[in-house]
């Protein structure tokens, strides 16, 4: 069950209603997984009035693969590990194993701000700056143009050209929760692209750089494109890929990862962080018609 839906049978509090009906009533609260209408509840006191829609939202399912790590330290920021199926920040399942959260608990610095986020679905490097001098020069190396991302993406098919920028400005869809080219309130956006690879079945491995950094900027130019990403349900991307025998392999994620980061450090110098695909992704790239070279040359520099 991911979430627990009710209307509130009288006025009163919160927690007096959820202790009889939601048995981790408590740590729902304490996680931020309740919602009343669009509104996060934390506080057990809060009043509600009869009628009122109660969410309570299960928590996040780990495994082995969905653990977050920290990959370096410098000059107040932290370099993280993102999985793909952890959110980036605290959502509706609450914060507790988000991606802020662990890397709080890790670095033992808090509170840490995320100076860029990837969506559920994506994995890679996240840098969260832990005071606002870090906060203050990653900004400003991002409007200089010197902060550096490198992402591996499976699209359905190449893109024409086959080396290029995406720069049709987004904004936000019809739907809350996606963005489109166009759309209400569009922000410039640009996305350089290079086709690495190209499979038998028509799937393109891209290596990706975004040069702004909007919500799920790459997935949207590529599916503007005609090249939505595997696994990329929302944007039109297939979530199941055939191979050459036939066999059929549903995705379970995007085939979308931030492979490494480079900014300027305090001293002047290049900062380089890097995580290699993660299993979960590689099986997307079989599945696509790629192997691991493949994979790697998408990580190299122009």
């Amino acid at each position: 069950m991911s979430a627990l839906r009710l209307r509130a049978p009288r006025d009163g509090a919160l927690g007096e209603l959820l202790a009889g009906l939601v048995p981790e009533a408590q740590a729902a609260l304490r996680e931020g997984r309740v919602f009343v209408g669009r509104r996060r509840a934390t506080d057990p006191s809060w009043r509600v009035r009869a009628g009122d829609e109660v969410v309570v939202h299960s928590a996040r399912a780990g495994d082995a693969d969905d653990v977050v790590r920290l990959l370096d330290r410098r000059d107040g920021v932290v370099a993280a590990y993102k999985p793909a199926a952890v959110a980036s920040i605290p959502d509706h399942r609450g914060a507790r194993g988000s991606l802020l959260d662990e890397a709080e608990r890790l670095s033992g610095a808090r509170p840490l701000h995320a100076t860029s986020r990837l969506d559920v679905g994506v994995s890679g490097v996240v840098l969260l700056a832990a005071d606002d001098a870090a906060r203050a020069r990653l900004a400003a190396s991002r409007e200089q143009g010197a902060y550096l991302r490198r992402y591996v993406a499976v699209a359905s098919r190449a893109p024409s050209p086959p080396e290029g920028v995406w720069d049709a400005p987004i904004g936000r869809a019809a739907d809350p929760r996606l963005r489109q080219v166009g759309g209400r309130e569009p922000q410039p956006a640009a996305t350089r692209y290079r086709v690495v690879a190209e499979a038998a079945g028509g799937a393109a491995l891209l290596a990706v750089e975004p040069a702004t950094g909007r919500t799920h900027q790459i997935r949207v130019h590529a599916a503007h494109a005609g090249c939505a990403l595997f696994g990329d349900a929302a944007y039109g991307g297939p979530t199941r890929a055939v191979d050459a025998t036939g066999a059929v392999t549903r995705l379970a994620r995007i085939g979308l990862h931030a492979a490494w980061v480079e900014v300027p450090a305090a001293d002047g110098s290049r900062w380089l962080v890097e995580a290699a695909p993660p299993a979960d992704f590689e099986a997307v790239a079989r599945a696509a018609g790629f192997d691991a070279a493949s994979v790697a040359r998408a990580l190299a520099r122009w």
